[in-house]
């Protein structure tokens, strides 16, 4: 794990040092879009939608569209007129209950970590979250923006997440109608309640649409149903071995000194050979 911001937790006159760290990471399969025929892969222009021409990086802009479709150009003089954070504290502004937060808010999740001199204050916070049950709110400037976050213990170790402000979240526009719901309907939903509970452990679950979409292009690989293309790195659609491979770069490099197993090979029987003949002569001299 790489620390991605370095700062210090602040609450009262106290202040804790900390390295920050991503505490997820996307499992997502990823597939690229290619040419069925041959497998090369499809590249995208930035085309003009006006006058249809391909725009360069340098000329591009940044553009607000308003509601009535028409566009703003934001210059970099513009953009570097807004408002910006550079700040490295994450500042305690209270402790709250922690049933008070509504899930939906939080957005990211970052592991912190306590450098050496801070490491008695951290230990002090995160002791006082755990027996007060609270969580800290914090606000914290990240990519020079200004967020809202949380801080709370998970394993020993104090998190931070940060949240989406309060108008990011949406309102269904929409109502349930239930119609009547009767008592007898009510009871069996909650004895399928009490049939399936349990408690949650997240070690029960795995992500089976990425293991099948591995296993299948396994199978493709060993199957020979691959596309050599410009970028092909390999010699073949073999899995790769790591025995195999090393074997490959042993018998190339003895291949790159003149060498082979076949003259390996061949080098006794010649020797044997030649003191065959040396020895059959010697006799016929002899007689």
């Amino acid at each position: 794990m790489r620390a991605i911001w370095k700062g210090a937790v602040s609450f009262g006159l106290v202040s804790v040092p900390v390295k920050l760290y991503a505490a997820t990471e996307s499992h997502d399969v990823s597939f690229r879009q290619v040419h069925a025929k041959d497998g090369g892969r499809i590249k995208y222009q930035r085309v003009c939608a006006i006058d249809g021409e391909e725009v360069e990086y340098a000329d591009i802009a940044k553009g607000y569209e308003t509601e009535d479709g028409e566009m703003v150009i934001l210059t970099d003089d513009d953009m570097a007129a807004l408002p910006s954070e550079s700040s490295r504290e994450i500042a305690v502004e209270k402790f709250v209950p922690s049933d008070q937060i509504d899930p939906m808010l939080f957005e990211k999740s970052y592991y912190l970590e306590p450098e050496k001199t801070g490491a008695k204050p951290y230990a002090l916070l995160r002791q006082a979250l755990l027996d007060a049950d609270r969580m800290a709110v914090v606000t914290v400037a990240l990519r020079q923006r200004t967020t809202v976050g949380v801080l709370r213990v998970k394993d020993d170790v104090i998190v931070l997440q940060t949240m989406m402000w309060p108008d990011e979240i949406r309102t269904p526009d929409f109502s349930v109608d239930t119609g009547e719901v009767k008592d007898a309907e009510v009871s069996m939903a909650n004895m399928l309640v009490e049939t399936l509970a349990g408690d949650f452990d997240a070690s029960e679950y795995e992500d089976d649409y990425a293991g099948a979409v591995e296993e299948l292009v396994k199978n493709k690989i060993e199957g020979g149903e691959v596309k050599k293309t410009p970028t092909t790195t390999k010699s073949s659609g073999e899995v790769v071995d790591l025995l195999a491979a090393l074997q490959r770069s042993v018998d190339a490099a003895k291949t790159a000194r003149g060498e082979s197993d076949d003259k390996d090979e061949k080098k006794p029987a010649k020797k044997a050979a030649k003191k065959a003949t040396a020895k059959k002569a010697a006799k016929k001299k002899a007689s």
